[in-house]
Protein backbone atom coordinates (compact mmCIF):
# COMPACT_ATOMS: atom_id res chain seq x y z
CA UNK A 1 0.00 0.00 0.00
CA UNK A 2 1.35 3.41 -0.93
CA UNK A 3 1.75 6.04 1.77
CA UNK A 4 -0.17 9.29 1.65
CA UNK A 5 2.97 11.05 0.45
CA UNK A 6 3.43 8.55 -2.37
CA UNK A 7 -0.16 8.97 -3.49
CA UNK A 8 0.00 12.76 -3.29
CA UNK A 9 3.21 12.95 -5.29
CA UNK A 10 2.31 10.40 -7.95
CA UNK A 11 1.28 13.17 -10.33
CA UNK A 12 4.52 15.10 -9.85
CA UNK A 13 6.99 12.37 -10.86
CA UNK A 14 8.52 13.58 -14.12
CA UNK A 15 10.17 10.32 -15.16
CA UNK A 16 12.18 10.08 -18.35
CA UNK A 17 11.11 7.38 -20.87
CA UNK A 18 12.21 3.94 -19.73
CA UNK A 19 15.12 2.61 -21.73
CA UNK A 20 16.76 0.32 -19.18
CA UNK A 21 16.55 -0.49 -15.48
CA UNK A 22 19.90 1.25 -14.87
CA UNK A 23 18.50 4.51 -16.28
CA UNK A 24 15.12 4.30 -14.54
CA UNK A 25 15.36 2.33 -11.29
CA UNK A 26 12.20 1.12 -9.52
CA UNK A 27 12.97 3.57 -6.69
CA UNK A 28 15.03 6.71 -6.26
CA UNK A 29 15.63 6.04 -2.57
CA UNK A 30 19.17 4.92 -1.84
CA UNK A 31 18.14 2.88 1.20
CA UNK A 32 15.73 0.79 -0.91
CA UNK A 33 18.46 -0.37 -3.31
CA UNK A 34 21.16 -3.01 -2.95
CA UNK A 35 24.81 -2.01 -3.14
CA UNK A 36 25.20 -3.66 -6.56
CA UNK A 37 22.18 -1.76 -7.88
CA UNK A 38 23.71 1.50 -6.66
CA UNK A 39 27.05 0.59 -8.25
CA UNK A 40 25.39 -0.15 -11.59
CA UNK A 41 23.32 3.04 -11.51
CA UNK A 42 26.43 5.14 -10.87
CA UNK A 43 28.25 3.42 -13.74
CA UNK A 44 25.28 4.15 -15.99
CA UNK A 45 25.34 7.87 -15.15
CA UNK A 46 23.28 8.33 -12.00
CA UNK A 47 25.93 10.44 -10.33
CA UNK A 48 23.79 12.97 -8.43
CA UNK A 49 22.80 12.25 -4.84
CA UNK A 50 20.34 14.38 -2.86
CA UNK A 51 20.76 14.56 0.91
CA UNK A 52 17.50 15.92 2.35
CA UNK A 53 17.67 17.54 5.77
CA UNK A 54 14.47 17.90 7.76
CA UNK A 55 14.08 18.22 11.50
CA UNK A 56 12.08 16.84 14.40
CA UNK A 57 10.32 19.82 15.95
CA UNK A 58 7.03 21.06 17.31
CA UNK A 59 4.63 22.28 14.66
CA UNK A 60 1.78 23.51 16.78
CA UNK A 61 -0.96 21.28 18.22
CA UNK A 62 -2.32 20.54 14.73
CA UNK A 63 0.72 19.13 12.90
CA UNK A 64 3.12 16.29 13.64
CA UNK A 65 6.72 16.62 14.79
CA UNK A 66 8.05 14.95 11.63
CA UNK A 67 6.50 17.34 9.13
CA UNK A 68 9.85 18.48 7.71
CA UNK A 69 11.13 14.91 7.33
CA UNK A 70 8.08 13.63 5.45
CA UNK A 71 7.89 16.72 3.26
CA UNK A 72 11.54 16.89 2.24
CA UNK A 73 11.66 13.15 1.50
CA UNK A 74 8.61 13.35 -0.78
CA UNK A 75 9.75 16.49 -2.58
CA UNK A 76 13.30 15.17 -2.96
CA UNK A 77 11.89 12.07 -4.65
CA UNK A 78 9.92 14.21 -7.10
CA UNK A 79 13.03 16.30 -7.77
CA UNK A 80 15.21 13.23 -8.30
CA UNK A 81 12.74 11.73 -10.76
CA UNK A 82 12.56 14.99 -12.68
CA UNK A 83 16.37 15.16 -12.87
CA UNK A 84 16.51 11.59 -14.16
CA UNK A 85 20.07 10.92 -12.92
CA UNK A 86 19.70 11.26 -9.16
CA UNK A 87 19.09 9.23 -6.03
CA UNK A 88 17.83 10.35 -2.62
CA UNK A 89 19.78 9.57 0.55
CA UNK A 90 18.02 8.92 3.89
CA UNK A 91 16.60 12.09 5.43
CA UNK A 92 18.67 13.68 8.18
CA UNK A 93 16.02 14.13 10.87
CA UNK A 94 18.36 15.54 13.55
CA UNK A 95 19.23 19.21 12.98
CA UNK A 96 19.83 22.37 15.06
CA UNK A 97 16.54 23.29 16.76
CA UNK A 98 17.62 25.48 19.68
CA UNK A 99 19.55 25.38 22.92
CA UNK A 100 19.31 22.81 25.69
CA UNK A 101 20.28 24.71 28.83
CA UNK A 102 18.31 26.85 28.92
CA UNK A 103 15.84 25.49 26.40
CA UNK A 104 15.40 27.89 23.49
CA UNK A 105 13.55 27.89 20.19
CA UNK A 106 11.52 24.78 19.51
CA UNK A 107 13.28 22.99 22.37
CA UNK A 108 10.75 24.61 24.71
CA UNK A 109 8.17 22.08 23.45
CA UNK A 110 8.12 18.32 24.16
CA UNK A 111 9.23 16.05 21.30
CA UNK A 112 11.69 18.42 19.63
CA UNK A 113 15.22 17.06 19.14
CA UNK A 114 18.21 19.32 18.62
CA UNK A 115 21.74 18.85 17.34
CA UNK A 116 24.61 21.27 17.83
CA UNK A 117 25.78 23.12 14.73
CA UNK A 118 29.12 21.36 14.90
CA UNK A 119 27.58 17.90 15.06
CA UNK A 120 25.15 18.77 12.25
CA UNK A 121 27.97 19.90 9.98
CA UNK A 122 30.00 16.83 10.93
CA UNK A 123 27.22 14.49 9.84
CA UNK A 124 26.78 16.38 6.56
CA UNK A 125 30.50 16.27 5.82
CA UNK A 126 30.86 12.58 6.64
CA UNK A 127 27.87 11.74 4.45
CA UNK A 128 29.24 13.83 1.58
CA UNK A 129 32.63 12.14 1.83
CA UNK A 130 30.86 8.77 1.75
CA UNK A 131 28.98 9.76 -1.40
CA UNK A 132 32.19 10.94 -3.07
CA UNK A 133 33.87 7.64 -2.25
CA UNK A 134 30.88 5.79 -3.74
CA UNK A 135 31.36 7.60 -7.05
CA UNK A 136 28.73 10.34 -6.91
CA UNK A 137 29.88 13.59 -8.51
CA UNK A 138 27.14 16.09 -7.61
CA UNK A 139 26.16 16.05 -3.94
CA UNK A 140 23.06 18.13 -3.23
CA UNK A 141 21.92 19.36 0.18
CA UNK A 142 18.19 20.24 0.36
CA UNK A 143 17.15 21.75 3.68
CA UNK A 144 13.47 21.96 4.56
CA UNK A 145 14.07 24.07 7.67
CA UNK A 146 15.64 27.48 8.10
CA UNK A 147 18.00 26.24 10.81
CA UNK A 148 19.65 23.88 8.30
CA UNK A 149 20.73 26.44 5.74
CA UNK A 150 23.88 27.91 7.32
CA UNK A 151 25.41 24.52 8.13
CA UNK A 152 24.74 23.21 4.65
CA UNK A 153 26.38 26.25 3.06
CA UNK A 154 29.40 25.99 5.36
CA UNK A 155 29.99 22.31 4.56
CA UNK A 156 29.53 22.88 0.82
CA UNK A 157 32.10 25.71 0.83
CA UNK A 158 34.57 23.69 2.87
CA UNK A 159 34.36 20.57 0.72
CA UNK A 160 34.37 22.45 -2.57
CA UNK A 161 37.64 24.09 -1.55
CA UNK A 162 39.09 20.71 -0.61
CA UNK A 163 37.87 19.10 -3.85
CA UNK A 164 38.61 22.01 -6.19
CA UNK A 165 40.90 19.87 -8.37
CA UNK A 166 38.40 17.01 -8.62
CA UNK A 167 35.13 16.63 -10.56
CA UNK A 168 33.14 16.39 -7.32
CA UNK A 169 30.95 19.31 -6.28
CA UNK A 170 28.71 19.89 -3.28
CA UNK A 171 25.66 22.09 -3.78
CA UNK A 172 23.73 23.69 -0.92
CA UNK A 173 20.60 24.54 -2.88
CA UNK A 174 19.07 27.54 -1.17
CA UNK A 175 16.60 27.84 -4.07
CA UNK A 176 14.65 24.99 -2.46
CA UNK A 177 14.18 26.85 0.81
CA UNK A 178 13.47 30.17 -0.92
CA UNK A 179 10.80 28.51 -3.05
CA UNK A 180 9.30 26.93 0.09
CA UNK A 181 9.10 30.24 1.95
CA UNK A 182 9.16 33.56 0.08
CA UNK A 183 8.27 31.97 -3.26
CA UNK A 184 5.34 30.02 -1.85
CA UNK A 185 4.20 33.06 0.15
CA UNK A 186 3.85 35.05 -3.07
CA UNK A 187 1.67 32.32 -4.55
CA UNK A 188 -0.54 32.26 -1.46
CA UNK A 189 -0.89 36.05 -1.45
CA UNK A 190 -2.03 35.91 -5.07
CA UNK A 191 -4.83 33.61 -3.88
CA UNK A 192 -5.99 36.06 -1.22
CA UNK A 193 -4.11 34.90 1.86
CA UNK A 194 -2.83 37.46 4.36
CA UNK A 195 0.66 37.46 5.85
CA UNK A 196 -0.90 37.04 9.29
CA UNK A 197 -2.35 33.70 8.11
CA UNK A 198 0.79 32.46 6.36
CA UNK A 199 3.12 33.13 9.28
CA UNK A 200 6.66 31.78 9.46
CA UNK A 201 5.98 28.43 11.11
CA UNK A 202 3.00 26.05 11.10
CA UNK A 203 0.65 28.66 9.66
CA UNK A 204 -1.53 28.38 6.55
CA UNK A 205 1.44 28.01 4.18
CA UNK A 206 3.28 25.33 6.16
CA UNK A 207 0.10 23.42 6.85
CA UNK A 208 -1.08 23.53 3.23
CA UNK A 209 2.22 22.01 2.09
CA UNK A 210 1.77 19.24 4.66
CA UNK A 211 -1.80 18.55 3.50
CA UNK A 212 -0.60 18.29 -0.11
CA UNK A 213 2.20 15.87 0.72
CA UNK A 214 0.48 13.70 3.35
CA UNK A 215 -2.83 14.67 5.00
CA UNK A 216 -1.97 12.36 7.89
CA UNK A 217 0.52 14.97 9.10
CA UNK A 218 -2.34 17.28 10.09
CA UNK A 219 -4.83 16.82 12.94
CA UNK A 220 -8.05 18.03 11.34
CA UNK A 221 -9.83 18.35 14.68
CA UNK A 222 -7.24 20.93 15.80
CA UNK A 223 -6.94 22.75 12.48
CA UNK A 224 -9.93 25.05 12.72
CA UNK A 225 -9.99 25.74 16.44
CA UNK A 226 -7.22 27.77 18.04
CA UNK A 227 -5.22 28.64 19.93
CA UNK A 228 -2.34 27.14 17.97
CA UNK A 229 0.40 27.34 20.56
CA UNK A 230 3.83 27.07 18.95
CA UNK A 231 2.57 28.17 15.55
CA UNK A 232 3.28 31.51 13.93
CA UNK A 233 0.31 32.22 11.68
CA UNK A 234 -3.25 30.97 11.37
CA UNK A 235 -3.59 27.53 9.73
CA UNK A 236 -7.40 27.40 9.68
CA UNK A 237 -7.66 28.09 5.91
CA UNK A 238 -4.93 25.63 4.96
CA UNK A 239 -5.69 23.85 1.69
CA UNK A 240 -4.22 20.79 0.00
CA UNK A 241 -5.12 22.28 -3.40
CA UNK A 242 -2.98 25.40 -3.05
CA UNK A 243 -0.39 23.33 -1.21
CA UNK A 244 0.01 21.14 -4.31
CA UNK A 245 0.42 24.22 -6.51
CA UNK A 246 3.17 25.42 -4.18
CA UNK A 247 4.87 22.02 -4.23
CA UNK A 248 4.83 21.98 -8.04
CA UNK A 249 6.55 25.36 -7.96
CA UNK A 250 9.14 24.25 -5.38
CA UNK A 251 10.02 21.12 -7.37
CA UNK A 252 10.32 22.97 -10.69
CA UNK A 253 12.51 25.77 -9.28
CA UNK A 254 14.76 23.36 -7.40
CA UNK A 255 15.26 21.14 -10.45
CA UNK A 256 16.21 24.18 -12.52
CA UNK A 257 18.71 25.32 -9.88
CA UNK A 258 20.38 21.90 -9.63
CA UNK A 259 20.57 21.49 -13.40
CA UNK A 260 22.10 24.94 -13.77
CA UNK A 261 24.83 24.28 -11.21
CA UNK A 262 25.56 20.77 -12.49
CA UNK A 263 25.90 21.99 -16.08
CA UNK A 264 28.36 24.66 -15.08
CA UNK A 265 30.22 22.45 -12.60
CA UNK A 266 29.96 25.43 -10.30
CA UNK A 267 29.84 25.82 -6.58
CA UNK A 268 26.94 27.93 -5.24
CA UNK A 269 29.36 30.83 -4.56
CA UNK A 270 30.73 30.69 -8.10
CA UNK A 271 27.24 30.62 -9.57
CA UNK A 272 26.35 33.89 -7.83
CA UNK A 273 29.28 35.85 -9.27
Amino acid sequence: MRTGAAVALAGWALVSPVTSWAETPPTVFLEELTWTEVRDLIRAGTTTIILPTGGTEQNGPHMTLGKHNVRVRALSAAIARALGNALVAPVLAYVPEGGLAPATGHMRYPGTITLSEGHFEGVLESAARSFALNGFRDIVFLGDSGENQAGQEAVARRLNRAWARTPIRVHAIDAYYRASTSGASALFRSRGYQDSELGRHAGALDTSLALAVDPGLVRQERLHAGPWEGADGNPSRASAEIGKAAVDQIVAQTVAAIQSLARRGATPAEAQR
